[in-house]
């Protein structure tokens, strides 16, 4: 078991870190920082830049601990929180990859969540450092507040299609 939850912690948390990486970077093909903002403003997002770098930083943070077995709880739940914002900007697309749809940020949640509920491993700086297992109270609170935030940012952060037109409108007329 301890196996399995490296390779899940290993493959999961380093997808999640390079993800990051490209939102706020040109490494592993990302389109820098200006790239992850314009990304965020074409999702109807506010804050374009500082969203860009919240998210790219929750990424980058949340993928290395869970990459290394390390507060899994609080890395889970971050990792589950920007995962749920980005299921939320691809749900009009259904659910299959193949039509950019939410399947890979749902995966990326679930792992997450599993990851919670089992804890790390043995083969983690949290079994290293005694800091488990976490109590369960932990993990279920966990499995709710990550995707809550998500969709919590989504609401505060997302622009209405109307003012997405006003600011259109507003910048063409600069």
């Amino acid at each position: 078991m301890d196996t399995g939850l490296l390779v899940l912690r290993l493959v999961a948390g380093l997808l999640i870190a390079g993800h990051g990486v490209q939102k706020v970077s040109h490494r592993l093909g990302g389109n820098g920082l200006a790239g992850g903002t314009e990304e965020f403003r074409h999702d109807g997002f506010r804050g374009g830049r500082i969203t860009a770098l919240a998210a790219g930083g929750s990424q980058v943070g949340a993928g290395l601990f869970l990459a290394a077995g390390l507060l899994t709880p609080a890395a889970a739940m971050a990792a589950m929180g920007v995962m749920t914002v980005a299921s939320t900007v691809k749900w009009r697309n259904g659910l299959w990859v193949q039509n950019d749809g939410y399947e890979y940020p749902l995966v990326l949640v679930a792992v997450s969540a599993v990851l919670a509920l089992t804890g790390p491993g043995r083969w983690s700086a949290d079994h290293a450092l005694g800091l488990t297992p976490w109590p369960r109270w932990v993990s279920l609170a966990v499995i709710v507040i990550g995707p809550a935030s998500g969709l919590l940012t989504r609401v505060v952060l997302h622009r209405s299609p109307a003012s997405r037109r006003r600011t259109r409108h507003a910048q063409a007329a600069d």
